[in-house]
């Protein structure tokens, strides 16, 4: 049913992208995944592989194919080879084939010890590791997706700051400058204000900077076309308290889902699977055969069957197999590592989010926080007024635009270390 709504959503999002002259695209998180997964280049070429896979499973299945072979075959025969005999060979068909002697030999190689069977099964379990494989790169690309969205929605909302700020002290500097001209101030503190406002300009700039280099790197993960503008439409997030979590829980979780995990399992069940197919290799194959021979020998038309096989009196495989077996013993002390650095990880992860959570929660109940905007009309009018000295209005701008930063900072931090979290994990744990 979810996949359903995802392809509902995407045939949207496509005809949207065909339809609308705009080039201002406005989409959710959610909205974003979904092209995500439909259009990224890296992900669909990586899915492939499975398919890769399936060809390695399907051409393991077959048989070998059988050998013809046409050999003893005379082109010429000469008059002093002829002279003395007493059979005339007859021609095959019309004059083609006379006094021309050939043999022909079909022959089929049959594995023993169940060989393709297991060569199955260890290709069986080489789309398992490809799977897994896939799945890494999508939890990578998908961390990289949403945190791309999350500084996307930082630098929005940090740049209205700074528009916001620029706002008032164009106003202010418009409205000392006038009083310069008549004389009733100073020019000294219309310079102040003019100073301030190139100091927001510059910092604009820098993150118009920072915001072109997102829009760069989302058009690139999403498969977008360089002249679109790509605008994120910032709704309610999804926070988890950590208090719903546990380490033990979280690293339950990352056993089951986190691919790097069953990735190191797979390689070790792989090689005991290459293994056992080492140790079928110890068994000799058989060939078998039959040919028929045209006046080559006793009999004129001649039909036998035969059998091969390979004794095993010097190669036993002795090399694969011992090789096998310690690269089984190698995958599982790799498994271990790798389980052990999971899990620190994950607790490295959880502290961070608790950490983060604890913080942003404080800043989040503080009331001035929410008179910030209010604050800033008022200032700007009292200046104007001159109720408040140029000072106190500039450390107050400063102190406006430090909060602001703060506040969203902290938000942005907060869901980048869920993200964080839950790459470790492997899975969403919202």
């Amino acid at each position: 049913m979810r996949r359903y709504g995802c392809v509902l959503v995407y045939l949207y999002l496509v005809i949207s992208l065909s339809t609308i002259d705009n080039k201002t695209l406005r989409l959710t998180q959610e909205e974003v995944e979904v092209l995500f997964l439909t259009q990224n280049l890296e992900l669909l070429a990586e899915q492939m592989n499975i398919t890769v896979a399936d060809a390695a499973i399907a051409q393991a299945k077959l048989w070998e194919n059988p050998s013809l072979t046409i050999s003893e075959v005379n082109l010429w025969s000469t008059r002093s080879q002829r002279e003395g005999e007493e059979v005339i060979i007859p021609p095959l068909f019309g004059s083609f084939g006379k006094n021309t002697e050939f043999s022909v030999e079909l022959s089929q190689l049959i594995q023993t010890a169940n060989k393709r069977g297991r060569l199955v099964r260890m290709e069986k379990v080489s789309k398992e590791m490809t799977i897994a494989q896939f799945e890494e790169v999508l939890r990578g690309l998908k961390t990289e997706l949403r945190n791309t969205v999350y500084e996307m929605m930082y630098i929005q909302a940090y740049r209205e700051v700074l528009y916001h700020q620029t706002r008032s002290l164009k106003q202010l500097t418009d409205s000392y400058a006038r009083q310069v001209q008549e004389g009733n101030l100073a020019k000294s503190e219309w310079l102040r204000l003019q100073s301030a406002l190139f100091e927001v300009d510059n910092e604009l700039m820098e993150v118009e900077a920072e915001w072109n280099a997102l829009q760069k790197k989302m058009k690139v993960l999403l498969h977008l076309p360089p002249d679109r503008e790509i605008e994120v439409v910032i709704g309610e997030t999804d926070q988890v308290h950590p208090d719903q979590l546990s380490l033990s829980r979280l690293i339950e979780l990352a056993t089951d889902h986190w691919p790097d995990l069953k990735l190191a399992g797979l390689q070790t069940n792989y090689m005991e699977k290459s293994l056992a197919f080492e140790r079928a290799q110890r068994v000799p194959d058989l060939t078998l055969s039959a040919n028929y021979d045209r006046f080559g020998g006793v009999w004129k038309d001649f039909v036998g069957f035969g059998v091969s096989i390979d004794l095993p009196v010097w190669n036993r495989n002795q090399g694969n197999m011992k090789a096998a077996w310690v690269r089984i013993e190698q995958s599982r002390l790799e498994a271990r590592q790798q389980e052990n650095r999971v899990w620190n990880e994950i607790a490295e992860a959880f502290t961070n989010y608790s950490l983060v959570y604890s913080f942003h929660n404080r800043i989040s109940e503080n009331p001035l926080l929410e008179e910030l905007d209010g604050m800033m009309e008022v200032y700007t009018r009292n200046l104007m007024e001159r109720n408040i000295s140029m000072l106190e209005y500039i450390d107050f701008m400063e102190a406006y635009k430090s909060n602001k930063e703060t506040i969203l900072n902290t938000k942005k931090n907060l869901l980048r270390q869920l993200e964080e979290l839950q790459y470790t994990v492997g899975t969403d744990i919202k």
